[in-house]
């Protein structure tokens, strides 16, 4: 018999879903109101100003007066903002600065208003909604929750406060949520990361947990800690109850098989697309694939073919004109006085009707040393389908070419963390699978191995906690830090040559 709480929540989350179908039918309508509210609102701050929002008032002015910038290319309005400045990239002061760190630009603090923070909060809360209409499960409403994020403890920046987005978001937990979310506030005020899971594991232990959220390799470290902690074999047989994994940030494929040897059963899962700049898109549907573009939540969004990323004026589309299949920079314009900005993300449509996206990498992590340009999506794909059918679990992995090998042609190098043994000859074998599919996947990188440019990949084995130890080398342990899947350069892997098993 259902309670209480899931009889209201199961009529809220009907409401959710007949004011997404609602905007979701009207996409490019949706969009163009989006657009002018920002305008209309920003008008008479400093970049306004300077950008000549007066004069825009359709999508053809809009993309000639904002030009694409990244980060460096608005530091300078930001740290006006930083300094106490009003009025700068959106009207009044930001409420909170999501500190996130950049590789060129260092650490960046992204803005956040009191207009945009309603919108990373109610992201996560309709995705929630979307599951329960389709599925129909409420249970685990009634059991303990819990979310693996950053502390929320943030500081003064200036009078504004600042932190990482996931312990601001902690201040947000919805009113349904609260008495079931774990872990206590003091433990989530933690800093130190394993201290933090070691921690949350013996909080956790006893608790009849039903839904785990976080990015899912620092997921599997609670997971290896709870095992370690209790001398059991799965996760299932600790919280008999978890029936939910939602998760965000990375794709998930990848771990997927490593989850399921932990957990010992298939689980539900729900996929966010967040980020310090805004909540993107959220897995509406546990029957179809991709996550629902958030087109009215105060972002306007525009994209650009990677192919056109080189040149000076690439060219900018709104939702109206994107197609399927093709790799897509994503640039957004926000309510918290982002403007043109290349997130550096890459995306691409697999529905119109709905508008639904898949990430499939970052614009910056690539590997094209030879011109094979090959991105995220490819290398987990290609890795996905070589252990499918296979008793090979990968834990995590990174790939970078080696251009000047000691002999021979120069080839991708595949540094992969197994779970357990693997023999010589199943990497022989799961090398020839890589390189089979890869060539599949990415004509470039097939010409270049029959042109004998390249040779075929090799793999690397990386000692047990290997890249766990490395990202705690680079202050980078927990949270909402992300590996790179692959790099132009071998920056990453001439600093794992310490964690290198053979």
């Amino acid at each position: 018999m259902s309670s209480i709480k899931e009889i209201l929540v199961k009529i809220y989350a009907k409401h959710v879903v007949r004011k997404t179908t609602k905007w979701s039918k009207r996409p490019v309508e949706t969009q163009e109101k989006v657009m002018k509210k920002l305008i209309s609102k920003a008008r008479k701050t400093k970049f306004g100003k300077d950008h000549n929002f007066d004069k825009i008032s359709n999508y053809r002015e809009f993309s000639k007066e904002i030009p694409i910038r990244d980060y460096e290319g608005i530091k300078g309005y930001v740290e006006m903002v930083i300094r106490g400045e009003k009025n700068i990239l959106w009207p009044g002061k930001p409420i909170y600065f999501a500190k996130t760190s950049g590789t060129t630009s260092g650490e960046k603090h992204i803005p956040i208003t009191k207009d945009s923070i309603p919108f990373h909060v109610k992201g996560s809360v309709e995705a929630t909604m979307h599951y329960i209409v389709e599925t129909n499960n409420t249970a685990f409403l009634n059991k303990k929750i819990i979310f693996l994020q950053g502390s929320p403890v943030l500081k003064k920046l200036n009078g504004i406060k600042t932190g990482r987005l996931s312990g601001i978001v902690a201040h947000y937990t919805p009113a349904f949520l609260r008495k079931n979310t774990m872990p206590s506030w003091e433990t989530n005020c933690i800093e130190d990361w394993e201290k933090k899971v070691e921690k949350i594991s013996q909080e956790t232990l006893k608790e009849e947990m039903a839904a785990i959220g976080g990015i899912p390799p620092w997921v599997v470290m609670y997971f290896e800690k709870l095992l370690s902690l209790s001398g059991k074999q799965t996760i299932t047989e600790i919280f008999p109850d978890f029936s939910l994994f939602v998760y965000g940030g990375v794709n998930f494929a990848p771990y997927k098989n490593v989850f399921k040897k932990l957990i010992g059963k298939n689980i539900d899962s729900i996929e966010y697309y967040p980020a310090s700049e805004g909540f993107f898109a959220y897995q509406d549907s546990q029957r179809n694939e991709g996550l629902l573009i958030q087109l009215n939540s105060g972002i306007f969004y525009e994209f650009i073919e990677i192919s056109e990323m080189t040149k000076s004026n690439p060219k900018r589309i709104s939702i109206k004109n994107v197609e399927l299949d093709k790799n897509y920079v994503l640039i957004i314009s926000t309510n918290a006085g982002l403007w043109g900005y290349n997130t550096g993300d890459t995306v691409a449509f697999v529905s119109l009707n709905p508008y639904r996206i898949i990430v499939t990498g970052r614009y910056k992590h690539f590997i094209s040393a030879f011109g094979e340009h090959v991105i995220g999506s490819e290398v987990e794909n290609a890795l996905k389908k070589a252990t499918n059918d296979t008793k090979i679990v990968v834990k995590e992995f990174t790939v970078a070419p080696l251009i000047n090998p000691e002999k021979g042609l120069p080839f991708h190098q595949w540094w992969i963390e197994f779970v357990g043994t693997i023999s010589i000859k199943e990497i022989v074998v799961l090398q020839q699978k890589l390189d089979e599919n890869l060539k599949e996947i990415n004509s470039y990188y097939s010409d270049l191995i029959k042109g004998k440019v390249l040779k075929p990949l090799e793999i690397v084995v990386v000692k047990e906690n290997g890249f766990k130890n490395y990202m705690e080398t680079e202050g980078k342990l927990g949270g909402q830090n992300k590996l790179p899947r692959l790099s132009n350069n071998r920056v990453i892997v001439e600093k794992m040559l310490s964690f290198k098993k053979m």
